[in-house]
């Protein structure tokens, strides 16, 4: 498995937004985006296209993690549970 920075990241924070990835390692948001890109053609993270709004201003960015990990589930009660 590849030893980048990036990877690193993700593996110490867990599931992260590309433009966090940058904000956390310094690195500049462009090149965290090439570097999601060929870490997710190698398979060593997955990674899906996002659109989150900050006040009604839709933000498009890349939900990325490494690939294999599951994230926590949410908190509360579970369709198809009892109760």
């Amino acid at each position: 498995m590849h030893n980048s920075p990036i990877l690193q990241y993700l593996k110490k924070h867990g599931q992260r937004l590309d433009s966090e990835i940058a904000a956390g390692t310094g690195i500049p948001l462009p090149k965290v985006r090439d570097h999601l890109s060929d870490l997710s053609a190698r398979g060593e993270i997955s990674r899906c296209n996002v659109t989150r709004f900050n006040d009604g201003k839709p933000v498009e960015g890349m939900l990325c993690r490494v690939a294999g990990s599951i994230p926590p589930a949410t908190p509360g009660r579970k369709p198809g549970k009892p109760a």
